[in-house]
Parts: structure tokens; C-alpha cells; sequence
């Protein structure tokens, strides 16, 4: 007989992160992920970690847990290393195999850690020309290990000894500056050598004093100093420690980057490219000194989550030569990143490459760009093939305009776009049998990643790409389900918290920067401001993280109570300015605000949602009086929406199709019987809208959803599959390869849409992925982190097989379920340490155990009530 397999963890997590090295927390939460067999179950665990000071074991933990675990000894010191491992085993068996170790290094933990001091060039910079910094030190033989702390006002790259550290891009990345500058470590010890040495610092604008924003934008929003904050450390086999830090012995020059705007574009003058700069024996002469500049070791924290990196490479599907040297190169794929080019030339020759998303009368249609320049220029050394891309700026396109181009190859070949974002994991994935419904949800994912740029931004090509905070609000459950997102989202609401004013006023986007009159100062906002409270709850429900709720619940708090001096004495939030269901399709095109949907209906509805949320959150912390009292007011905010906007019959006072969304899906209706009325009427508009998109930002996340829940999936389907303006599938008619900002980005006739904002990826309305994930395939977490999972496939519009899978924190969850004629055959993937069901159309259910299980209906009947 074969022996049952003996169950063995994987390698254990550490937070949120992808690579747990130079990390800030001190006590690290754990977590794993174990492979057994059928009906095993976790009884305790076991940690074992290896410190320099020995090797340590926990007792046996009598616990279920394995997500998210305390860690088990003392907290780790600034720069300790370690190495985790853990085992498991069932009651009354032995102990498993331990799992592979997990490596975790810590960064520096404390302000008093930093000794280098940030730095400037001290001339000054009427011209804007991002800068080089570079000092030579001496390094003895016996190096054991090198690591560099390294940040900046505005963005770096670094190399040592001509050799560049690390992979990633534009760091240290967009936070609120003021209050957090996140700091990156490297392991270096391999760029180092015995004897002389050289590090070298690319500078340029970046955030910090790039211009940013719309209507001309502003530059200089939090100093009008690029500066370099570097700390390399340098561990010697005796046990000493060499540091070289930025101080006034650096030296700054000027380099082959003439401009560089994250709007605007890069200009490189490869003549200019001083030889051997960032190696040692360079004559640095002539170079200029440094000043050094404020920087209070305090806001500077490590990262939680990982950074920019390019993660694909795309090569042109169609190259079009359109004359006087210029070539017009397709992607297939509006991306966000750069766009790599090898030529030759003479020296002196200028390549220009432009950026846009889609063409008007086969040229690149720029307007839609309306102040971002996306313009890269690169001017020739000459001698032979020089391959360049631009660093430190970023452009949304599928198209580029190359003027000049004198490759001397093929430019299939020597013209790549290199796509961009933040390096998460994917942990989400969908198909079914419609084509036109998986090349959405494809537009979805490549929206996200566009969009996940170090921050949710609301696009990436024009002059705006802010971190809209009622874009995220609606997205998050999408987001959590396709990539790992925790660790990018928890710095980004971190910044929330930090930049809410102090009366609780949740801005507009995060960082705040000036918008004009509408954004500025920020307002009260319904729908958006309620991302402190709906966000975080989110990710929790994605992940099982109660320490992202704690660290978010005082901000989701002072939201609410804002809101609550803010409402009538009835509970009805009732005045004040808001967005209400922005971009539905029939408000004027010059006030996207101006929706059918009652604006303070809308804030009402979520003024009781956020507080419902700030209960349960409460509940989850313990807070049991806090849970009591927020319940109570969600309640009543929640009768005074009933008596003003729920008519006796159970028909609603705005008759859209958002208002009936809201009120199902937020649970505003006074009983099952106004439920049903609202579920119909809801039916009833979107058949008579000719299945017709008829929502704005906020109830397109809704409006299938609640279909679904008042049991009218044909509906949903048929909204889901209609292809004509306004719909979501409308778009693939344009060859859409992203999500658009408005339902008619562009017109029907193949014209971009004349508004001033018109957008080819915002992720926004790609919210619908949801459904497909938890209702058209039916996979849908029960209890938090996937603890608990229901299996909720829902057949309809013609789709005969459906998939999806997600990496979970317990494993990975799957299903695929395929209809015939006699029946429907469902194939689920149940990870240890989870519990699972299927609940399946007739209201039956299956109790599934863990690993894989195929089961069949033949006879569903009809739902039961």
C-alpha cells in the first residue's frame, strides 16, 4: 500500500509581503499554507526560528490557525536576519515534515538607526535638470555582507561601481511626504570589491517636485530640492561595520538626462553621458557640492508591499510606416510602462517618441491627454547600436509615434513596450465558454494593473492619475480577488489616515494635492469618503487581516461621526455636496454629477453602510459598546431611509436603477416583501432600458448583484451580454483592450468622445468582474480569508462552462462547472485548513471536503424561497 502522505507546510509568509527583506515590522505575522490529504485537519502548530543567537522552538500551539499567526518569540532587531520555519500536525499524530525556511530581514527600525543625512546639489537648478550624485570609498577584503537603506525627494536610481542596484522603478514611490517617506533596501555585497569603490544616484523630479495634477498642474508640492537619503552599510568578518552615508562629502553633476516629468516625458542626450561616473577613479572635479537638506528620520518607514518593477515585455503587432521618417507602432495592448528602443544613427540624431491610446484618422489622438505632454526624446552618441529606455517617467498607450527612426533593423524587433506596475502576485483567475466575456474581464485585469502603480490611481495616461478614493472604494473586492494587493492598499490607506482632515473630512484622492474649485478644499463626499470605512473591511473579508481593521478603524470612525454631526436629526445625510451616481450615462456631459439617482438618497445609503461596517469592525476588535452603538445608529440612519426614499408598496422614491441597487445591496428595505418588490422593479428597469448600462460609478458595481440576489439572473445575464452603448461590452466593439472611464469613450461612429474627460483605462466600472467571479462562476469566500467557502454557481446567458480560481491565504480554491442538457457537473478545489459548500441552484447544498470533488445535479427545480 501506498502511504498516505505526510502533511507538510509550505514556506511560510511574513505579512503581506512577496519578499520579506529590509521589512519594518518587528514582530512579523506568519503564515502557511499546507498540502494533505482529504479531511486532514491542523490540531497545532509548531515555529521554529534561527536567529544568530541560536535556534529556537515554540511549543506545540494547540490551534487551527495558520493565517496570520502572532510571532512567536522576541521582536526582531534593526537589520536581524532570521530564518522560519514551521510544522503541523492532526490530533493524536505525529508531527509533520518542517517546511521550507522562510528568510526575513528587517530594515532599520528606529529613527536613530539613520546616520546618513539627505543631500542636494547645492547649485541651482533653474533648469530642472535632474542631477547625478556620486561618492568613492574604500572597502576592506573581509566583507561579509553589504546592504544600502536607500530613499529620495523625488525618485532614484542607484549603481555601484557601474552597475546598477536592484530592479526597481521609480522609487521610493508616491506617498504623503510629509508624514511617510518609504525607504528601500538592497543586499549589495556582490556589487562591492576590495579596494576602491564608487556608488552613483540618478535624481529626478518625480512626485516630489514634478508637476502634477490637472488644469496646468503644480510643481514643488512638498520641497524645491531633489535630495538623496543613502546609508550603505558594509558588515566586516570581525564583527565591525563600515558606513557610508550621504553627507557633504558627495559630489553632484549634471548627466545625460536633460528633462524628465512623469507627465511630460524624458529627454536624454546620450552625448552627455559622462563615462565611468559611478565608477571609482572618475575625475569628479569639476563636479559641483552638496547641501545637505532637512529630512527627519522619523517619517522614514520600509515598504508593505512590493515595488514597481516592469513585469512583461509586448512587442509591436503592426508597424506602419507613415513617411518623412516616422513610424506609427501598434501594441494590440493599451499597457502602462515605456517604450524600449535600440537604433543607430549619427551622432547628434534625435529619435522623439510620442504616446497615445487610441487613434483618430490613423494618427495618435492626443487631446484625451489633455496637459501630459507623453513625450520621450532620446538624441544619439552614434558609433553603433545604443538600446535606451526612458527612467523615470511613465505613459498609458497601445500607441507610439516614433519620428526619426533610423533602427537599421527591425523595428518588430528593436521596439518593445515594457509594462509597469507594482509587483503583486496574482492570486485570480476567470474563464467561461462567451469569448466577449473573458476578453472583459481580461480589459479588468490589465485596467488594475495599469492603475496599481505604487497607489490605485484613477488613470495613468492624462494629467490627472490620482489615487481616487471612490474608485478603489467600488474596486477592492475585484482588486483582492485577482492580485495581493494588501500590502500596496495598507500603505495607500495609511496615507488616507494620515491626510484626513481633522474634522474627519476624507479627501477627494490620496495624496492631496490642489484640484481647483470642485477638489479643493476636499468636502465630505459620500461614496468616496467611505473608503475608510468599506476598504478596509474589504481586504479583511479577502484576507483575514483584524490588524489592517485596527490600524484603519480610527480613521473609519472620525469618518462616520463626521458624517453623523453632518445629518438632519433624523439620521437623513441630506445636504452638502455630492458627486452622487457619477457618470451615469444620462447626466450632461458637462456635469457628470447631475445623475438621475436623488444625490442624497445615495448619501444616505452609504452613510448607513459605512456605519453597519464600523459595527461589525468594532464587533472584530472587541470593542463591544462601540459595536452596540454604531449598530444602533445604523439602524436608525437606516428607518430614516426607509421612511424617505422607500414608498408604502416598496417601490423607491428615485425609480433607477442605482437607487433600487443601492437599497438591495446595502439592506435598506424594511422587509422581505420590499425586497422583493425592489428586486422586480429593478428587473423591470433594466428590461425596459433595453438591458442597457443606466448607472453611474455607483451603481454599476451594484446592479447585477442585486439582480442576482432578488433572483433574476436573466437579467443580469442579459445586462452582462448586451453589446449596444451603454454597455460593458460595447467597448470590445472599438477593440477595446482596457476598461473605459465613460460607457462611450468612444462613439458609436469610431469618434473619441469630445468631453474633456475621456479616459481609455480607468478600472472603475470593471467592478462587474466581481459578479463573474462570485456569480457566473460562483466562487465566493464565506467567512474571512477564505476560512469558509461557497461555491454559488449561478448558469445563465448561454454560458455553458464557467472557471475561476483563487490563491487564497489557506490554498488555492478553484471551481469549473459545465452544463449539458441533463444537468450541471461542478469540479471544486477545497484547501486544507478551509471549510467549503456548494450552494447550488434549486437551494440545495453539498458539503464538500478538502481536495478536489467532482458532483453532478441532474435535477435542480427551481430556486426555493
Amino acid at each position: 500500500m501506498t502511504p498516505e502522505p505526510v502533511p507538510t507546510p509550505a514556506a511560510p509568509t511574513a505579512e503581506h509581503h512577496r519578499e520579506p527583506f529590509g521589512i519594518g515590522e518587528s514582530s512579523p505575522r506568519l503564515s502557511w499554507k499546507t498540502t494533505a490529504p482529504a479531511g486532514w485537519t491542523q490540531h497545532a502548530y509548531q515555529i521554529e526560528v534561527t536567529r544568530a543567537e541560536g535556534t529556537y522552538r515554540t511549543d506545540w500551539v494547540t490551534s487551527q490557525d495558520s493565517v496570520l499567526v502572532p510571532w512567536p518569540l522576541g521582536p526582531l532587531t534593526s537589520r536581524e536576519a532570521c530564518a522560519v520555519r514551521v510544522r503541523v500536525r492532526a490530533a493524536d499524530e505525529p508531527a509533520g515534515d518542517w517546511s521550507p525556511p522562510l528568510h526575513i530581514e528587517a530594515g532599520l527600525l528606529a529613527p536613530g538607526d539613520w546616520t546618513a543625512r539627505a543631500v542636494s546639489p547645492r547649485e541651482p537648478d533653474s533648469e530642472r535638470q535632474p542631477p547625478l550624485l556620486r561618492k568613492e570609498f574604500t572597502a576592506a577584503a573581509d566583507i561579509e555582507r553589504a546592504r544600502l537603506y536607500v530613499t529620495a525627494h523625488g525618485l532614484y536610481e542607484i549603481e555601484i561601481n557601474g552597475r546598477r542596484v536592484g530592479d526597481h522603478a521609480l522609487a521610493p514611490g508616491w506617498t504623503s511626504y510629509h508624514h511617510r517617506l518609504r525607504y528601500q533596501t538592497h543586499d549589495v555585497t556582490e556589487h562591492l570589491r576590495t579596494g576602491a569603490n564608487a556608488i552613483g544616484a540618478w535624481l529626478a523630479d518625480g512626485w516630489y517636485r514634478g508637476r502634477l495634477g490637472f488644469g496646468g498642474g503644480h510643481a514643488d508640492l512638498y520641497g524645491d530640492r531633489v535630495a538623496l537619503l543613502a546609508q550603505l552599510e558594509i558588515c566586516h568578518r570581525d564583527g565591525t561595520v563600515t558606513v557610508i552615508g550621504t553627507d557633504p562629502s558627495w559630489r553632484a553633476g549634471r548627466g545625460p538626462i536633460l528633462s524628465a516629468g512623469l507627465l511630460d516625458g524624458e529627454t536624454y542626450d546620450a552625448r552627455e553621458e559622462p563615462a565611468g561616473w559611478s565608477s571609482p577613479g572618475f575625475d569628479d572635479a569639476h563636479w559641483s557640492p552638496v547641501d545637505v537638506v532637512p529630512r527627519d528620520p522619523a517619517t522614514l518607514v520600509a515598504p508593505t508591499g512590493p515595488p514597481v518593477r516592469c513585469t512583461e515585455e509586448i512587442t509591436p503587432v503592426l508597424v506602419t510606416a507613415l513617411g518623412d521618417d516616422r513610424l506609427l507602432v501598434d501594441f494590440g495592448q493599451n499597457l502602462v510602462g515605456r517604450v524600449r528602443v535600440t537604433v543607430s544613427g549619427p551622432a547628434g540624431h534625435t529619435l522623439v517618441i510620442r504616446h497615445a491610446e487610441v487613434l483618430q484618422d490613423g494618427e495618435l489622438c492626443v487631446r484625451p491627454l489633455r496637459g501630459a505632454a507623453s513625450t520621450d526624446r532620446y538624441t544619439l552618441r552614434g558609433g553603433g547600436p545604443e538600446t535606451w529606455e526612458p527612467r523615470f517617467t511613465l505613459h498609458g498607450f497601445r500607441y507610439a509615434e516614433i519620428t526619426g527612426w533610423r533602427g537599421g533593423g527591425f523595428p518588430g524587433r528593436d521596439i518593445v513596450a515594457r509594462v509597469y506596475h507594482t509587483d503583486m502576485a496574482r492570486t485570480g483567475w476567470f474563464a467561461c465558454s462567451n469569448d466577449q466575456v473573458n476578453r472583459l474581464h481580461q480589459n479588468v485585469v490589465w485596467s488594475l494593473r495599469g492603475n496599481f502603480v505604487d497607489l490605485p490611481t484613477d488613470c495613468p495616461q492624462r494629467d490627472e492619475r490620482l489615487g481616487w478614493t471612490g474608485d478603489i472604494q467600488i474596486f477592492t473586492p475585484t482588486a483582492a480577488f485577482l492580485y495581493d494587493c494588501h500590502g500596496m492598499l495598507t500603505s495607500w490607506l495609511r496615507d488616507v489616515a494620515v491626510e484626513q482632515h481633522e474634522d474627519g473630512t476624507v479627501p477627494w484622492y490620496v495624496p492631496e494635492i490642489p484640484g481647483g474649485e470642485q477638489w479643493t478644499p476636499a468636502r465630505p463626499g459620500a461614496g468616496w469618503g467611505d473608503v475608510v470605512a468599506l476598504t478596509p473591511w474589504d481586504l479583511y473579508r479577502a484576507s483575514g487581516d483584524t490588524g489592517l481593521l485596527a490600524a484603519q478603524y480610527d480613521s473609519a470612525r472620525r469618518w462616520v461621526d463626521l458624517v453623523t454631526e453632518l445629518a438632519d436629526t433624523s439620521g437623513l445625510w441630506n445636504r452638502g455636496y455630492q458627486l452622487g451616481d457619477w457618470l451615469d450615462p444620462f447626466a450632461p456631459p458637462d456635469d457628470p454629477g447631475a445623475g438621475r439617482t436623488d444625490r442624497h438618497l445615495i448619501a444616505t445609503a452609504y452613510y448607513a453602510w459605512s456605519l453597519r461596517h464600523v459595527a461589525w469592525t468594532a464587533g472584530v476588535l472587541g470593542r463591544h459598546d462601540e459595536r452596540d452603538r454604531y449598530g444602533h445608529l445604523a439602524d436608525r440612519v437606516r428607518q430614516a431611509f426607509t421612511d424617505a426614499y422607500v414608498l408604502p408598496g416598496g417601490l423607491m422614491t428615485s425609480d433607477t436603477q442605482t437607487a433600487y441597487a443601492v437599497a438591495l445591496q446595502f439592506d435598506l428595505l424594511p422587509d422581505a416583501r420590499a425586497r422583493a418588490v425592489a428586486g422586480r422593479r429593478l428587473a423591470e428597469l433594466v428590461t425596459e432600458g433595453g438591458h442597457t448600462i443606466q448607472t453611474g460609478f455607483i451603481g454599476t458595481p451594484l446592479v447585477a448583484p442585486a439582480l442576482t440576489a432578488t433572483r433574476h439572473d436573466d437579467t443580469a445575464y442579459a445586462l452582462l451580454l448586451q453589446q449596444e452603448c451603454p454597455s460593458w461590452l460595447y467597448a470590445l466593439k472599438h477593440d477595446a483592450t482596457t476598461v473605459w472611464e465613460r460607457w462611450d469613450s468612444m462613439l458609436p461612429d469610431g469618434t473619441v468622445n469630445p468631453g474633456e474627460m475621456t479616459s481609455f483605462n480607468h478600472y472603475a466600472l470593471g467592478a462587474v468582474a466581481q459578479w463573474l467571479h462570485g456569480t457566473v462562476a460562483g466562487l465566493a469566500a464565506g467567512e474571512p480569508g477564505y476560512r469558509d467557502i461557497v461555491f454559488r454557481p449561478r448558469p445563465g446567458g448561454g454560458i455553458t462552462w464557467a472557471h475561476a480560481a483563487h490563491e487564497s491565504p489557506y490554498g488555492r480554491v478553484e471551481i469549473r462547472w459545465e452544463l449539458d442538457e441533463t444537468g450541471l457537473t461542478v469540479t471544486a478545489t477545497v484547501p486544507t485548513g478551509a471549510t467549503a459548500r456548494i450552494e447550488w441552484p434549486d437551494g440545495d447544498v453539498t458539503v464538500l471536503p478538502t481536495g478536489t470533488t467532482t458532483t453532478r445535479r441532474t435535477d435542480l427545480g427551481s430556486p426555493t424561497a
